[in-house]
């Protein structure tokens, strides 16, 4: 929600401060620069101090900045709060870790790729906020309102666990198999007579870990994958409105080159505009489910290099002069196929790490790829006013340089375990009917 509501609040802003085009790409962009600086250091934190307790404060920082900003007196004052906003955000991804975490590995995939149907509900609710609430409170109580899912949140993180793989790389054995205990008795299944053998893990959270010879190629390509897949969604994202608000892509193009006066030309959001942006997020719903049945058939690799070939096949058709049905539908498939390339992100990325710098190597790759969410309002706002064709060109030239990395990655996690410590230090239950590894699901 505090995402999708910067392409809202964009022409809203526009008019009311009279923003040039270069502006209003910049508020996008701190946002997705501090979720850039931020998810590194998240990583860090949750790799250090724990899951849960990085996602309380990431929460509480989104909660308070993301209030004050509807606060904000001037351009300035909210381009900063939006930033600060931006940075806890950084931090949300480590809610797929500590999940991943619990789920056993012939769910892992399906059940991580769910949690993409949340981000589309969120998208949605946000327009429908907006479509109610900015014709009569404005974009002040739009921003106040949106906050109120957050902190729900931080009411409900008391519940939370933390994850038994982090109090074991921290020593904490009892701890750990007292969450087990917990699960057991939720799931309804008995828990086996046993004692949980790990090793402390002391160096956690370094950079350096990253770029260790068995995972420095698999760091490279996916932070680059993570580049394209999200410069590639928001490129989508941002583009909708405009484009929806002109009668056909060749209008949109001609009104854009008509000259500097266009830095400044204000149009409110209409309410068709908004149902517009409502069925384009719907296209957030078709990806996740169609990636339940794909992503352990075929494989995290071959759906990353298929969806970005897809993704760059159905822009192509925006270069010829369509109607604003014609666009609409293609925007609703190059949205969904872009869903799907984050969704498959979210899936591999804390598969593919060993358990000591999960947190860091997810929040690493999402971190690179803010900043193709930093570069990409301003290729759609800015770049788009010399020509629609050359951004249209440089999305499909990203995507199908992604297409080839997803087919270099060295590893293939389907149906394999959660990558755990180099020294293969596994924590196992030893019961009298042979080891298991517990947190897996699966008998060695």
């Amino acid at each position: 929600m505090e995402i999708i509501i910067m392409t809202i609040l964009s022409p809203q802003l526009r008019c009311e401060w009279r923003l040039e085009s270069y502006q209003v790409a910049l508020m996008s962009s701190v946002v997705f620069l501090a979720m850039g600086i931020g998810a590194p250091i998240w990583g860090i934190f949750c790799d250090k101090y724990g899951r849960r307790n990085g996602l309380a404060i990431c929460a509480c920082s989104i909660l308070y900045f993301g209030l004050l900003s509807a606060f904000a007196p001037r351009y300035s004052w909210f381009v900063f709060l939006r930033f600060l906003v931006g940075f806890g955000i950084g931090g949300t991804p480590q809610a797929l870790t500590v999940y991943s975490e619990f789920l056993p590995m012939n769910l892992r995939g399906r059940c991580l790729t769910l949690m993409g149907l949340f981000w589309a509900f969120g998208s949605m609710l946000e327009v429908l906020l907006a479509l109610f609430i900015m014709p009569t409170l404005g974009w002040r109580w739009l921003l106040g309102l949106s906050a109120i899912p957050t902190g729900i949140y931080l009411i409900v993180n008391n519940w939370l666990p933390e994850s038994p793989r982090f109090d074991m790389l921290s020593g904490r054995t009892a701890k750990a198999l007292e969450t087990l205990r917990y699960v057991a008795k939720q799931n309804r299944k008995p828990m086996p007579e046993a004692k949980i053998v790990t090793f402390k893990e002391d160096n956690r959270g370094q950079i350096k870990d990253l770029f260790t010879p068995e995972i420095r190629r698999t760091t490279l390509l996916l932070s680059f994958i993570w580049f394209s897949s999200i410069f590639c969604y928001y490129g989508i994202v941002m583009l909708t409105p405009s484009l929806l608000q002109s009668r056909d892509s060749c209008m949109a193009d001609v009104e854009a080159m008509a000259g500097p006066a266009c830095g400044l030309q204000c149009k409110y959001l209409t309410s068709d505009d908004y149902r517009h942006i409502l069925w384009t997020s719907f296209a957030d719903v078709p990806g996740p489910i169609l990636l339940v049945f794909l992503v352990d058939r075929i494989g995290r690799k071959k759906s990353f290099a298929i969806c970005f070939l897809m993704f760059s096949l159905f822009v192509l058709p925006m270069y010829a002069c369509l109607g604003s049905t014609t666009v609409t539908s293609l925007i609703l498939v190059t949205r969904a196929v872009s869903t799907t390339l984050l969704q498959v992100c979210y899936v591999y990325t804390p598969e593919v790490f060993p358990t000591q710098t999960r947190a860091l190597g997810f929040g690493f790759c999402a971190g690179f790829g803010k900043i193709g969410s930093l570069i990409s309002p301003f290729v759609s706002e800015v770049m788009r006013s010399f020509s629609l064709y050359l951004t249209l060109s440089v999305y499909c030239g990203i995507s199908l340089l992604a297409a080839i990395a997803s087919l270099m990655l060295p590893i293939e996690t389907r149906g394999k375990r959660l990558g755990e410590t180099n020294q293969n230090q596994d924590a196992k239950v030893t019961t009298t009917t042979g080891d298991y590894t517990f947190f897996s699901g699966e008998r060695e």
